[in-house]
Parts: structure tokens; sequence; C-alpha cells
């Protein structure tokens, strides 16, 4: 297995691109991975939550894997991937291909239909699958407000660095940061704890948190950029600031259904990433026209993502 090294940076959450009709539209991985090298993104994570992971059908997943693996050889945007699934064949077949495509390493959400009932069982669905690519680093992706799965991840670490050879780490999506702590006491140096809340980096980062996966890094990087700067030279209040900033943001877009919301809100940024699918909803272009208000009087034009060219919006089919 090839380390991979750890995620001290802000790595975004992408959306999975649609055409207007709801199928997929793969030719627009490209323009994402222009926008987002331009904006200073050098690491994705595909196919997860923001990914709409659980209204993709397996098919669709393996066409996103390898438009994404051309797109990051292209832009120099490391990937990787998450597996996730209800059905274990499904995420076993879901590693071996991102395995041999050569993405950075995998990821994968417990089962959230059947759930696990012990932490033994959690951790056997997480080693059935990482070793599906054997040579792939493999992070749990701990995220229980919707699996409704939610064991220690500190004992998480202990049981499975024994049956999971390519364990690198676990991306930690819940706002506990006290369970955040104690998952950081016990991975040490050895294993990488992302922190998966947005609009909690600045708490994360007090507790210890070196780098995050979210899904407004795709449009605010420079946002939470400086916020990591001006906590590491010790401004808390410019650091507080720009918390605030992150949290008024996430309220303005959720307000219309944040996953919709958001997808629009890259459509306005020159990466046309289609609507949400249902059963997610999606704003109308009033509603748009409206948020759009908002975030510039929230400064967006300093902080937000910088728009693609024209010549770099092109879609090739």
């Amino acid at each position: 297995m090839t380390p991979i090294p750890p995620l001290h940076e802000l790595v975004a959450a992408t959306h999975s691109p649609f055409h207007p009709d709801g199928s997929l539209a793969p030719e627009v991985v490209p323009v994402q991975a222009a926008f987002l090298a331009a904006n200073g993104i050098r690491t994705v994570f595909i196919t997860g939550s923001t990914g709409e992971s659980h209204s993709l059908t397996c098919r669709e997943k393996l066409t996103l894997f390898e438009a994404w693996a051309g797109a990051g050889k292209q832009h120099g945007i490391a990937v990787i991937a998450h597996v996730g699934s209800n059905c274990l064949e499904d995420s076993r077949l879901l590693a071996a291909r991102a395995g041999e495509l050569g993405l950075v390493a995998i990821s994968a959400l417990a089962p959230s239909y059947y759930k696990p009932g012990s932490l033994a069982s959690l951790v056997g669905c997480c080693a059935a699958i990482a070793a599906a690519a054997p040579s792939t680093p493999f992070y749990y992706y701990d995220i229980p407000a919707l699996t409704g799965v939610s064991f220690p991840v500190e004992l998480f670490l202990a049981e499975a660095a024994a049956r999971i050879p390519t364990l690198a780490g676990v991306k930690f999506t819940n706002p506990d940061l006290a369970s955040y702590r104690r998952s950081l006491d016990a991975a040490g140096e050895r294993f990488d704890l992302p922190w998966g809340v947005d609009e909690t980096l600045l708490g994360a980062l007090a507790t210890g948190a070196r780098g995050g996966v979210g899904s407004t890094y795709n449009w605010a990087p420079r946002l939470y950029q400086d916020l990591m700067a001006a906590f590491g030279r010790g401004d808390l209040d410019e650091a507080r600031r720009l918390q605030s900033r992150s949290v008024a943001m996430i309220d303005a877009i959720a307000a219309t259904g944040f996953l919709g919301t958001a997808k629009a809100l890259m459509a306005r940024l020159g990466v046309p990433v289609g609507p949400a699918r249902l059963p997610l909803d999606n704003p109308t272009t009033a509603q748009v026209d409206t948020l759009m208000e908002r975030l510039s009087q929230l400064g967006f034009d300093e902080w937000g993502a910088r728009p693609l060219s024209r010549e770099s919006q092109t879609v090739h089919g």
C-alpha cells in the first residue's frame, strides 16, 4: 500500500453532476476539476453525502470514478472515492475499481438500513470493503446523524487497527468535540482524522483538527483557508469572524434546501452540476437570486470561489 499523506488541508466533497432531467452528466467532471484546482483545492472526496451517494446507481458511481480519475490527473487533484453502500458486495465492487484506477484512497460509511448491531460487525463490514482494494488506503466515514450508527470512534480505531491493514483514518462528521478529542488521542500519529462539519471547523481546530472534508469548500475555500491561517497565527478574533461568516452562509443556503441550493450556487459560478435528485428539493430561480444577494452582503466577492472563465466552462459531451 502507498500511504496517503494526512489530509491536513481542505478537501472538497464534490457534487455528482446531473443534466437538467436528472441523468448523470460525467462530462461536467473536468469543469468541476478545473474550477476546484483554480481555487486552490488539491484533493476531492467524491460520491459521498454531498455527491448524493444513495441516489446513485452502482454503474453511475463507477462512471464518476473513471471521470474523476482522468480529470484529477489532468488538473493535479488527488481523488478519494466514497464506496459505502447498504449492499456490501456493491461496496466491494466499487472499492476494487477505485483501486484499479489508482485513486488515492477509498472511504465507506456504515450500512444504514440493516445497521451493524455491534462494533465488531461494523469493523467486519469495513474490513471486507477494504480487502477488495488491498493496495488502497481506507477511511471509515463516521456520520451518525445520517446513518444512525454511532459507535465511539476511539473504540473503532482500537479494533479496526488489527483487522484492516490499509486503515488510514476516519472522516469524522460528528459535531461531538469531546468524542473527537478522545478519538484524536487514540489515533496519535498513526491515523488521520479530518473534520467533517464545516460550520464548526474553528472548534475542531482548537480541539486538534488539522484539516477537513466538506461541501462548502467547493465554493468558499478562501474563507476557510483564511480561517485556518488566522487560527494558526493566534488571531482568534479574525478566526471567529470568519467562522461566523461560514455559519451565516450555510444558514442562507440551507433556507431553501441545502444540497439543491448549493448545486444551484455552483451553476452560478460556472460549474453546471445540475439539480439535486429526489427526494431532495431544488430552489426556484428567484430563491437563488435572493441567495446571491445575501451572499454578496456577507462579502462573497471577497472570500467566495472565483468563477470559471467562459472558456473553462465549456462542457464536451
